[in-house]
């Protein structure tokens, strides 16, 4: 059972102290939010209470770095659903990193993880085609590392949810019957 409330409890005990973030449960649009005159914390609020959304909404944050987290929704513009080819395009290009970091946090969590081209109004692309480049960036950071941030939550969320830390590639399977290597 993943309730979001456990999500909020986590997330705030790693970063509410440390870098004056709390995740709130939102009631509408997910946005970040940085502190300001009237909230004298930063906010990350996610969709209506979803477990997955909340676990999207960090990942964000756990990319962005110093001066974009000063920045209401990190100083990026968002291009609604109804996004033409070239749109969707650069989306899912911006979009590899965040959702292969949200794939490590579901991994950690036990909760599981799906790819979002996000775009049910528009040019369609080939969400195997995505799934593998988000793999391939999740592999990248399994070997490489992720930043101490993103360390730091997978470690509670393992710890919490009793799952095997640290993450390994052996964890993170997907199919991929219907892709082919020419359209990677």
């Amino acid at each position: 059972m993943h309730r979001y409330q456990d999500l909020i409890s986590i997330f705030n005990g790693c970063f509410e102290r440390t870098l004056n973030t709390r995740l709130v449960k939102g009631d509408g649009e997910p946005i970040y939010l940085p502190a300001d005159g009237n909230t004298a914390f930063h906010r990350i609020e996610f969709a209506h209470g979803y477990y997955a959304s909340g676990l999207h909404e960090v990942a964000h944050w756990l990319v962005a770095g110093e001066t974009r987290r000063l920045l209401e929704d990190y100083g990026y513009w968002y291009c609604p659903d109804g996004r033409d080819e070239a749109q969707q395009a650069e989306f899912e290009k911006v979009e590899v990193h965040p959702q292969a970091i949200e794939w490590a946090l579901s991994v950690a969590a036990g909760f599981n993880f799906n790819v979002s081209a996000d775009n049910l109004n528009g040019a369609q692309t080939c969400r195997f085609a995505f799934q593998r480049k988000v793999y391939n960036k999740v592999c990248e950071l399994l070997e490489s590392g992720f930043n101490s941030r993103t360390e730091t939550l997978i470690k509670a969320l393992c710890d919490f949810y009793h799952t095997p830390y640290p993450l390994t590639r052996a964890q993170f399977t997907w199919q991929d019957e219907l892709i082919n290597d020419e359209a990677v």
